[in-house]
């Protein structure tokens, strides 16, 4: 059998513990990386470290880990760096986000979302960058279609602004990291079946439930298709490519409704 495209890597991916974390995790495991997984979800993380023990792959989770605790993080960051010597792609997966319109959000939700979708990117990535630097390394980070445009559906202004940073920030680090050989690349989902987005934008009294008729391919995406675009990002794939942010949303942000 061939050796997989990455083999012998050492990954990093965060929020492992379900949905697009957990797909990154078994897809990456099976195509021969070492994965280090992390969430606060201690369950989860549990069942996706034993399902890709099943799989026959490697993974070790540290769980629960708040990623916005930058004492935290740079433990983390430092026990892997001890332990591997190396860390050779961070998929910087987690976050976590609340929905209101601009005049209902208070300046406390304002600076959780802040938190949980800005500073859990930027500590592991801080932490990280010596270890990328030496081994002209991967990051890739993840935005979302709210990134590029608003809504009429959903209100959304932290999140907004936050992924909009995100692809911002991919752009700064790729020119930062050139020099060094490190690509960054993001991945900006549309709307995916997962646990979170059933349990809110799916959900049947949303105004989005029924988003797939406006979607060019007529459906909601599934995790496993997202964590196919990071591995082609981190993979050797894509050489060429860095300061990319990779669409993967079924053409909606491609084109106007009706």
């Amino acid at each position: 059998m061939s050796p997989g495209r990455l083999e012998g890597k050492i990954a990093v991916i965060t929020g492992t513990a379900g949905g697009q974390g957990r797909a990154a995790a078994l897809l990456f495991a099976r195509e021969g990386a070492t994965v280090i997984g992390c969430d606060l979800n201690v369950s989860g993380s549990i069942e996706t470290l034993a399902m890709v023990e099943e799989a026959g792959g490697s993974m070790q989770s540290t769980h629960p880990l708040d990623l916005t605790d930058d004492h935290a993080v740079a433990a983390w960051i430092s026990a892997i760096g001890v332990a591997h010597g190396r860390i050779d792609i961070l998929y910087a997966n987690a976050g976590a986000t609340k929905f209101a319109p601009v005049d209902q959000t208070t300046a406390a939700e304002w600076s959780w979302v802040l938190r949980h979708e800005l500073d859990i990117v930027f500590l592991p990535v801080m932490r990280a960058w010596p270890y990328l630097k030496q081994s002209a390394g991967v990051v890739v980070l993840v935005g979302s279609t709210a990134g590029i445009s608003g809504s009429m559906t959903n209100t959304r202004i932290a999140h907004t602004a936050t992924k909009g940073g995100v692809v911002a920030m991919t752009k700064q680090l790729a020119a930062e990291g050139a020099p060094f050989g490190i690509r960054v690349n993001c991945v900006s989902p549309g709307m995916i079946r997962t646990p979170a987005t059933e349990g809110d934008l799916l959900a049947a009294d949303h105004p989005m439930r029924t988003i797939e008729s406006s979607i060019p391919l007529r459906r909601i995406g599934r995790p496993e298709e997202v964590a196919a675009c990071a591995l082609f990002l981190a993979s050797d794939d894509a050489s060429y490519v860095t300061g990319a942010n990779l669409m993967v949303d079924g053409g909606w942000s491609a084109v106007l409704p009706g």
